[in-house]
């Protein structure tokens, strides 16, 4: 399909091209996220020239805009609207775009309360390897139907197909929210946490930060929804583990701080070291990593964990080991300065038997959408 749109155009003819020799293309938006995944020195396709918010439907709860788009343009229109993108998707620096943060499919504190990325994209609009302009899904919740595709895209960090537009779903910002925080060791942050979130609490984040070698450290979470249960809940949350509610402005910086990994926590990464994420079920409980850092920081009430440790095979290969008999998964999230780049990222499908199945299934949809492989950039395997 040949589209009036001159930019439209430009990305089909440079996608044919790329086709025609057989010559991968990296689709870049701010770069804020160049670093995340395997790298590669593919030619790029830069989206920012496709630009600008088509629609906004507060009182459907959804905003449809160009890959290209400034993220922070769209969280700017929303809160107009008093509305937000709940899963609190991390900018990693100014540049940041829409396109970037779905094809990257990062959440932030607020994903293991509302859910991740992909459980709310409604629809999108892509050009696939073979120049074709594809739509799928709707632009409200009530009208998606048939293939649901447009989910395939956040987390595929541009390795199926080149992302145009999308619609998202939004959410209104909560009437009330509140920070508290106390000091508790790991294993009893955890065990509390997870009972909590069994609970009808207003619980929306949660962060521990301590010694991955014992001890107390400080556990902070945020309360949010209706104001009345935010303020019941406060008073029966912290008498459970005498915590105090942090002030409003504290808070904030510190929920965005992290989201952002911008505590000091993430700082001075060693030339020789790697940031691992760690994925792991709820009932796990402290893991021990030999050769890693002091210091751990749980998020997602434990189900998502960073912590530094060398950056050699061998010690990836023994972190993919615990988080694997666990049933859960690592990634090698930042790279030191003198860690070997061309390092796997990624723990394959085939390395876990609940997903060993699903390496099959990924390749056929690659070899539907790029036959010739223009985003075949390894970026993800």
């Amino acid at each position: 399909m040949i589209h009036s749109d001159p930019k439209i155009n430009a990305f089909r003819e440079q996608i044919l091209n790329a086709a025609k020799n057989k010559t991968p293309l990296s689709i870049e938006g701010g770069g804020t996220k160049s670093w995340y995944g395997n790298p590669n020195g593919y030619t790029k396709l830069d989206t920012r020239g496709y630009s600008g918010i088509l629609e906004y439907q507060p009182e459907e709860l959804v905003i449809t805009a160009c890959a290209g788009t400034p993220l922070k343009e769209i969280e700017s229109a929303l809160k107009e609207k008093n509305q937000v993108l709940a899963f609190e998707p991390p900018h990693f620096g100014e540049n940041a775009t829409f396109g970037g943060a779905i094809a990257a499919g990062l959440a932030g504190p607020g994903r293991i309360t509302v859910g991740n990325f992909r459980d709310f994209v409604l629809g999108a609009r892509i050009i696939d390897g073979k120049g074709q302009d594809l739509s799928f899904g709707g632009k409200v919740m009530k009208n998606v139907a048939g293939y649901d595709v447009s989910r395939l895209l956040p987390g595929s960090l541009g390795t199926l197909a080149l992302l145009l537009e999308a619609s998202v779903k939004v959410l209104p910002k909560p009437a009330a929210t509140a920070t508290l925080r106390c000091q508790i060791s790991q294993e009893k942050a955890l065990k509390i946490l997870n009972e909590w979130a069994g609970q009808p609490l207003p619980l929306s984040a949660s962060c521990w930060i301590g010694s991955s070698k014992g001890g107390d450290g400080e556990l902070t979470f945020r309360l949010a929804g209706a104001a009345a249960a935010v303020k019941a809940a406060i008073p029966l949350m912290s008498s459970v583990v005498m915590a105090t509610e942090v002030k409003e402005d504290i808070a904030e910086h510190f929920w965005n701080d992290l989201r952002e990994q911008k505590l000091s926590a993430f700082a001075n990464l060693g030339a020789d070291q790697t940031l691992y994420r760690l994925a792991l079920p709820a009932a796990c409980g402290p893991v021990t990593i030999t050769g890693a850092s002091d210091e751990i920081v749980l998020e997602w009430h434990g189900q998502q964990r960073w912590l530094k440790a060398p950056g050699d095979e061998a010690t990836f290969k023994a972190i993919k080991a615990i988080a694997n008999s666990h049933g859960g998964h690592a990634t090698r999230f930042r790279q030191g300065a003198n860690v070997d780049p061309s390092h796997q990222r990624f723990t394959l499908l085939s390395e876990q038997a609940h997903s060993f199945a699903l390496e099959a299934v990924q390749e056929r949809l690659r070899s539907a959408f790029d036959p010739s492989g223009v985003f075949a950039t390894k970026r993800l395997p």
